[in-house]
């Protein structure tokens, strides 16, 4: 089969004069009418074809960018992009189009664990753009350690990637008499809790978890590039080490690219709990 490029022309009609915009799209596999499998299969092989090439990261084409492109019926391009949607690739908003669906990560519950070591168990390339490190004063944070009000505090605050898009957006707090060594941490690319053990000789043991979901404030919307209509994960712990708590953390995390997975057998418990929301 040859493979060729076309150029999907679209007209769009707004209060303004009309006007064509024009998108244009990578190598394009032209249907076979000869070929014995159904036009809409070989557009979905194609379209997949193109999908792992990573063609479709700045948009999806139309249903009339995919007739324009493979020269098929509408009925033919919908049919294909609904198998891609049935296999959870892309999505379908109405009046907003097609959309790719990011990586989506799995996280165990049940157990304390580093987002960090979590994902590049995970085979996923990860970093941080490190927001804010330095010491401060947070009263009310502060009273969640059992602190006075004008207890110093070392606040690290992370927008966390994986595979260089936005995952979650993170913020943990530690006693200042515990982690100032950290202050000097580059946490571009390392966890928290080695770091802790490697500077501090102190490893959390312990650990207590609220997870509830939330629409975002717009900040934060533009923070994890999403649309301000998307769920995320809200996320707050409590860090102990023996009796001690040594971190409060608060994380945003994108509701599409992570789910959290329950665990249990007939020998052993549940390993997730739920609580009730409350206001």
């Amino acid at each position: 089969m040859s493979v060729v490029t076309r150029t999907a022309t679209v007209k769009v009609t707004a209060s303004l004069p009309q006007r064509t915009l024009v998108r244009t799209f990578g190598a394009v596999t032209p249907v076979d009418r000869t070929d014995p499998l159904p036009l809409w299969a070989q557009v979905l092989a194609d379209l997949r074809r193109r999908l792992e090439s990573g063609e479709f990261a700045e948009g999806f084409p139309t249903d009339v960018e995919l007739v324009a492109q493979y020269g098929v019926s509408r009925h033919t391009a919908r049919e294909a992009v609904r198998r891609l949607q049935a296999e959870g690739v892309v999505r379908r908003e109405r009046g907003r189009g097609t959309f790719v669906r990011s990586a989506e990560f799995e996280q165990p519950t049940g157990a304390l664990y580093s987002l960090f070591r979590s994902l590049e168990a995970q085979g996923v390339e990860q970093r941080s753009v490190v927001l804010d490190l330095r010491q401060v004063v947070d009263a009310g944070v502060a009273a969640r350690f059992g602190l006075g009000p004008d207890a110093a505090l070392v606040r690290l605050e992370r927008l966390r990637l994986a595979d260089d898009l936005p995952l979650a957006h993170d913020t943990a707090w530690l006693p200042a008499s515990l982690a100032t060594p950290l202050l000097g941490v580059d946490f571009t690319h390392t966890a928290l809790y080695d770091e802790l053990q490697h500077r501090c000789g102190v490893r959390p043991t312990a650990g207590r978890e609220r997870i509830g979901t939330e629409l975002p404030p717009e900040a934060e919307c533009e923070l994890l590039g999403i649309d301000c209509r998307q769920p995320v994960f809200r996320i707050q712990r409590s860090s102990h080490a023996g009796d001690r708590m040594v971190e409060w953390r608060e994380t945003l995390v994108r509701g599409d690219r992570y789910a959290f997975v329950a665990r249990w057998s007939p020998s052993s418990a549940y390993e997730a709990s739920l609580t009730a929301a409350t206001a």
